[in-house]
């Protein structure tokens, strides 16, 4: 039997993302990461095992569409209505400021206004996945905190379709004209809704619903229909295939076949959505990393500081206390899955540049390494300051002084060690 193509590529592939996925979940990371991980380790900028095709920029574009598909899937109704008028305008306020924080940097570095929007909102999303894994870890996925920022998360996938209908929008030639406005409208008013209309009944009922209970094989193949009719229809109409993909999942996750559908597309959708965080490692250029380090960290540090500032600002000024607001907004202080799509975006319509893209990229990549770091770091001087801070050198090291005797430590036993080695021989020779 003859193969056109390379079995022993991708059995690589699936073998290093599995490894690379696996390793990163020992370590308290989402799995996600890993994959990233192993796009890096085998792309141009590893051993270049694997190079960017257009079979794998497609089978990453389905990657896209099954990740809305499935957070569709994910979103409940029943637990947004709890938190929606602070989820939305929590939301709202944090597109806002990151909008005016881009903006000014933008003035400062003179950055055209595309370039500007598109940073804004891929700084304004939080990664979803990265968020529950530490609310899961600290204990307070199931508390007030938890609800506070698992609210938020969904009203922000609800707000990425409209933000892709406008960074796409930008590329048209004429900027922001009354037809995009006119896209994004319907596909509010769409979403809203049918929002609306799902609070408002229990499960919708999904035709022939007891046929497919007897066929179950059907089942992987009529949702795979269902959200690509749906994409194919809503890019027809200019609404973009991600916004039919994601209302598929959002109708079919509010349906009484929900579970079953979960079930029955799992495996299709872990396929597809380990090739799109393959192919963001594939971007991601080690040798550009090395060169623009410094500017990479600075950047990693400011965007996080800076987002967790937002985020915590926020939900205290929509009447959170500080208790929830602080640990709920730093658990966001990382970027979002989404932000990659539309630094993809931004990048095919020339609103920003190939180091832009690969700086936004890299940037997102690390904040979700970064995150648990940056959440116990957050917690402590939270607690610190509340009983007064000196100086800010005195507070470092209040902060880490368990990790500096711990880096001590090591270093005192790998001196000793070092010592003894050349002891030893030292005394093998002189017996020559």
């Amino acid at each position: 039997m003859q193969h056109h193509f390379d079995l022993t590529g991708i059995a690589i592939v699936m073998s290093v993302a599995l490894l690379c996925g696996l390793a990163l979940s020992r370590l308290k990371q989402p799995a996600i990461v890993g994959y990233i991980v192993a796009g890096i380790v085998l792309g141009p900028g590893g051993f270049g095992l694997v190079s960017p095709s257009e079979s794998i920029s497609a089978l990453a574009e389905l990657g896209v569409l099954m990740l809305l598909f499935l957070v569709g899937m994910e979103l409940s109704v029943k637990a947004f209505q709890a938190v929606w008028k602070v989820a939305l305008a929590a939301v709202a306020c944090q597109i806002g400021l990151s909008l005016l924080v881009t903006g000014l940097a933008g003035l400062l570095l003179g950055w055209p206004w595309p370039r500007a929007i598109v940073m804004g909102f891929v700084m304004a999303l939080s990664g979803t996945a990265v968020a529950i894994k530490m609310l899961e870890d600290v204990g307070e996925l199931k508390t007030e905190t938890g609800r506070v920022t698992v609210g938020v998360l969904i009203a922000q996938d609800l707000a990425f379709v409209p933000l892709l209908l406008i960074t796409n929008g930008m590329g048209s030639g004429a900027g922001l004209s009354a037809a995009v406005f006119f896209k994004l409208g319907a596909a509010m008013a769409a979403l809203g809704g049918l929002v609306w209309f799902l609070s408002r009944r229990e499960r919708l009922a999904v035709p022939y619903g007891e046929w497919f209970k007897r066929n179950h094989e059907v089942i992987p193949l009529a949702a795979m229909a269902f959200c690509f009719t749906m994409a194919a229809a809503t890019g027809v109409m200019g609404l973009s295939a991600a916004f039919g993909a994601f209302v598929a999942g959002f109708m079919l996750g509010n349906s009484d076949g929900r579970a079953q559908a979960l079930r029955a597309t799992h495996p299709i959708q872990s396929v597809l959505i380990v090739v799109f965080f393959l192919s963001i490692g594939l971007m991601i250029d080690l040798s550009f990393v090395w060169s623009h380090l410094g500017e990479v960290l600075l950047l990693l540090f400011a965007v996080t500081a800076v987002k967790s500032a937002i985020n915590v600002g926020t939900l205290h000024l929509l009447g959170e206390p500080w208790e929830r607001a602080f640990p709920a907004g730093v658990i966001m202080g990382s970027l979002g899955e989404f932000s990659f799509v539309l630094a993809a975006a931004g990048l095919s319509i020339g609103a920003i540049d190939r180091d832009a893209q690969q700086m936004a990229v890299t940037v997102i990549a690390l904040s979700w390494l970064f995150s648990p770091i940056w959440l116990v770091s957050a917690r402590r001087f939270h607690v610190l300051a509340e009983g007064g801070i000196g100086s800010m050198r005195g507070a470092l090291k209040q902060i880490y002084r368990g990790e500096i005797a711990m880096i001590n430590r090591a270093a005192v036993a790998f001196l000793q060690g070092a010592a003894a080695l050349v002891d030893a021989v030292r005394q093998l020779w002189t017996r020559r």
